[in-house]
């Protein structure tokens, strides 16, 4: 039977300890075998890694005490419409740049509006950075990562295209600007009932919009979300 869209893409890196970046202060990645099909009769690792490791989705009590976790969400909450923001020119300038509500708009211009409850993803380039020195920074730009402005936020939230149950992607370690140690726009986002999807990989597969991103994984009971593999539907 044919599926009830065009293709399946994952925006989802491998996780591997030896390339998968670990933000600054996150538990150390790790796997450790503890059988194997020669001596055990089959083969088993243990997987030790942080909720927010590698791709990964945020559930609001990831920021706020009082937010849904990752178990007391709807199953809507995992299924968005997808719209891409490509900054990937802008970023490759400014390592500090934040995504503005005219890139937002230039977007809209071109292929309508957003969607209400989409999938906000800003394309900034840093997938291609994956598994490198670049993608977390070195020297003077360490910890530096492009995001979203606050005011874009602010504006998705107030003209209704978030949704009540809408999100936020980036190839990045997450929405903020690296320079905001405040996490800002992260708290804007949880404050109510939105997600964040982050790590994405594989953007080029992804279209400007007309694609649906499903969100699968692990439901921790209490989680702040969980390391994922994140598919694109895309339209025929």
């Amino acid at each position: 039977m044919k599926p009830p869209f065009g293709r399946l893409v994952s925006l989802s890196h491998v996780h591997d300890p030896a390339t998968t970046p670990i933000f600054p202060g996150d538990p150390e990645f790790r796997t450790d075998i503890v059988a194997t099909v020669a001596n055990d009769g089959y083969y088993l690792r243990y997987i030790q890694q942080g909720e927010h490791t590698g791709t990964h989705w945020g559930a609001p009590i990831h920021f706020h005490a009082d937010g849904l976790a990752a178990d007391e969400l709807d199953l809507a909450d995992l299924l968005l419409p997808a719209v891409k923001i490509d900054v990937r020119e802008r970023c490759a300038a400014d390592r500090d740049y934040a995504v503005t509500v005219d890139d937002l708009r230039r977007w809209e211009s071109r292929h309508g509006r957003i969607p209400d409850g989409a999938a906000v993803v800003a394309w900034t380039g840093w997938d291609a950075k994956w598994g490198g020195p670049d993608f977390i920074g070195v020297d003077e730009s360490a910890g530096r990562q492009p995001g979203f402005a606050v005011e874009t936020v602010e504006w998705l939230l107030r003209t209704g295209r978030l949704g009540r149950r809408g999100a936020l992607g980036t190839d990045t370690f997450g929405p903020d600007v690296g320079a905001d140690d405040a996490y800002t726009v992260s708290k804007l986002l949880y404050r109510e009932h939105r997600i964040s999807l982050e790590c994405l990989a594989n953007l080029a597969e992804l279209p400007a919009t007309g694609a649906w991103i499903l969100v699968g994984s692990p439901l921790y009971r209490g989680g702040s979300g969980s390391p994922a593999t994140i598919f694109a539907l895309l339209p025929d």
